[in-house]
């Protein structure tokens, strides 16, 4: 196991000279090669271990992103290495939608027999997030007729063109790609600390969702149209926004009224983070198409569309494919990384995400900038704001993520103005008031 985070991981450590000269180097390197997409601050990472990062210079980082809610049992899991090294001794690659290997098999009968109902589902592998949210629409498209899809404004589903059509998040991420994927909708996502039309839940009855039937369906397209209505069951991108209970039942009647199939994004919720499998079991509800990746593969890069059976096995040969999907490494690593979920990580994500929540709330004594914690599991956000006028504090926010780098913490920004924590699900309580701790010296140095 790796070496426990706290017994190396002093509290009186203290980054200097951020980004150091081998660092600086190495910055100076990427921007001579590689295209620019927007780094945050400049960590360039030399190994990790567990819940630690190190850089070049030998700085010492907690990591409280997991490379985006990626690595779901950390980093350099013993148990997934070794089996990661078996399985490059045997074979690597052999294109799972032209031949069979067994890795692959284990993953998906693994994965479906952690699903609602046990065997009623199927599983198409994917390389990513966006890949399984294409696939997702496609299959909806394919087994309805219909080439309607309603997504939510502030949703993140990717960036390749049909994920970018549902995708409202922020405009710079559509800017200069337009036009999106044709029957493309947006409708309101329930927020009730931004609560889109200001009413008052649960008085209101979700009317943010009445917006569906009494504006898209009646004024922009038939319900007879629509294939399928996506929903993040926690936003990621748009803010870590938990909404009310209530809201994917009230989906789920409304799709079956309708004919709809219901889509669950568990991209970044999924894989045991919230402390369930699906975020989505948090309501009880069950999806017809379940879109996953980031945790799924372990570090390694893989995604996988699951739908119920009566609808996958409509695909006939050829109608969807993939390289690269169900890789033999990546697959074998999936598959144990999926039973140290149901093991042991999604339980103690509930455990320790429960005492990191009341650790950050715990701050809003001490800082009046901090305007709401919310999440599940090990999906936490921390909302700032301007306390005068209650504002979001998206520049604030921007630089208290890189003022916490230079503490020694790796966060991310997400939504307008949120400070996300998605470490990984093998954080221990001890970790997690260290995380609390560097964050408190970031905001006390800002504020």
């Amino acid at each position: 196991m790796p070496t426990p985070p706290e017994t190396i991981y002093g509290s009186a450590y203290m980054p200097t000279d951020v980004p150091g000269p081998q660092a600086r180097a190495l910055v100076e390197r990427d921007a001579q090669v590689l295209a620019p997409v927007g780094r945050v601050y400049p960590l360039v990472v030399e190994r990790a271990l567990g819940c630690e990062v190190w850089d070049v210079d030998g700085q010492r980082y907690l990591d409280m992103n997991a490379g985006i809610a990626v690595l779901a049992a950390g980093h350099c899991h013993p148990r997934l290495v070794e089996v990661a090294t078996a399985q490059l001794n045997r074979f690597t690659h052999m294109a799972g939608t032209d031949f069979y290997n067994e890795p692959m098999v284990r993953a998906a009968e693994k994965l479906v027999s952690l699903m609602p109902g046990g065997q009623d589902w199927q599983v198409f592998f994917t390389n990513s997030g966006t890949e399984a949210v294409e696939a997702c629409v496609k299959l909806a498209r394919y087994v309805t007729g219909r080439q309607n899809i309603i997504g939510f404004y502030r949703a993140f589903h990717g960036r390749s063109y049909g994920s970018l059509a549902l995708t409202a998040s922020k405009p710079r991420q559509r800017e200069g790609f337009f036009p999106m994927l044709p029957g493309s909708f947006h409708a309101l996502y329930p927020n009730c600390g931004h609560c889109p039309i200001n009413l008052h839940h649960p008085e209101c009855g979700l009317a943010c969702l009445d917006f569906i039937e009494q504006t898209l369906f009646t004024c922009t397209t038939p319900p007879s149209e629509v294939a399928a209505i996506i929903i993040e069951p926690i936003q990621g991108e748009g803010g870590y926004v938990v909404p009310p209970l209530g809201t994917l039942a009230k989906l789920r009647e409304l799709c079956d009224r309708h004919g709809i199939l219901l889509i669950c994004d568990e991209v970044q919720s999924g894989v045991g983070r919230t402390g369930k499998l699906w975020a989505f079991e948090h309501e009880g509800i069950v999806p017809d198409i379940v879109a996953s990746a980031k945790g799924l593969g372990g570090g390694l890069p893989l995604g996988a569309m699951l739908a119920r059976r009566a609808l996958a096995s409509q695909w006939k040969p050829g109608a969807h494919g993939n390289t690269y999907g169900g890789n033999g490494l990546t697959c074998a690593v999936t598959y144990e990384l999926l039973c140290m979920v149901e093991e042991e990580l999604m339980a103690n994500a509930a455990r320790v995400g429960a005492h990191l929540l009341a650790q950050l709330s715990a701050l809003q004594q001490r800082f009046p900038v901090i305007g709401a914690v919310r999440g599940r599991g090990l999906m936490l956000g921390v909302e700032l704001i301007d306390p005068a006028s209650g504002a979001p504090a998206s520049e604030l926010a921007n630089r208290l993520m890189v003022e916490a780098f230079r503490k020694g913490l790796l966060i991310l920004t997400c939504g307008t103005s949120t400070i996300r924590f998605c470490p990984p699900l093998i954080l221990t309580q001890a970790q997690a008031d260290e995380a609390v701790e560097r964050f408190a010296l970031a905001l006390e140095a800002l504020c």
